[in-house]
C-alpha cells in the first residue's frame, strides 16, 4: 500500500494538497507521448510521489509504469496548482494537486508496452493533432511547453 492510501485510513475524503508530475515525452519525430487512462482522458504519463522520491524519480517511474518507455533527463515546463484544478474523486476523495511538468528528448527505449491498470493506449502524436478528450491541464501544459520553443 502507498502513501496516500495509508493517509487515506487517517484522514478520509476530506480535502488533501498532493504532489505529482506529469512528463511529455517527445520523439525524434517532435510527437508527444500520450496516454488514454482508465477513466477515457487523453494525457501525458504521470502521477503522485511516493514518499523519499524525488520529482524526477517519480516522473521517470510513471513513464516507464504507465507506457514500458524508459527515459533519462527531465526538463522543468513549470508547476501548475490552484482551486482551479479542485479534484473530487467518485469515491468522494478530495485533493488539491501541485504537478510539477517536465519535458524530455532522452528516449532511451521507444517501445510502448502497457501493463497498467491506468492505461488503455499509448501512442504519439503530432503536436497540431491531438485527440479530442485532451486533460484540460495537460493542454495548457503542451501549450507552455509550445511557448517555450
Amino acid at each position: 500500500m502507498g502513501y496516500i492510501e495509508n493517509l487515506r485510513k487517517i484522514v478520509g475524503n476530506q480535502p488533501l494538497i498532493l504532489v505529482g508530475v506529469a512528463v511529455a515525452v517527445i520523439n525524434d519525430k517532435d510527437q508527444i507521448l500520450l496516454q488514454k487512462r482508465s477513466d477515457g482522458v487523453w494525457g501525458v504519463p504521470g502521477g503522485f510521489m511516493e514518499l523519499g522520491e524525488s520529482t524526477e524519480e517519480a516522473g521517470r517511474r510513471e513513464v516507464f509504469e504507465e507506457t514500458g518507455i524508459e527515459v533519462g533527463n527531465l526538463d522543468l515546463v513549470g508547476v501548475f496548482s490552484g482551486k482551479q484544478h479542485h479534484v473530487t474523486l467518485p469515491n468522494g476523495d478530495e485533493f488539491y494537486p501541485v504537478t510539477i511538468a517536465y519535458v524530455t528528448k532522452d528516449i532511451k527505449n521507444d517501445t510502448i508496452k502497457i501493463d497498467s491498470k491506468e492505461t488503455l493506449e499509448a501512442k504519439f502524436f503530432k503536436v497540431n493533432e491531438l485527440p479530442e478528450g485532451l486533460s484540460p491541464l495537460i493542454r495548457n501544459m503542451i501549450k507552455q511547453y509550445l511557448l517555450s520553443l
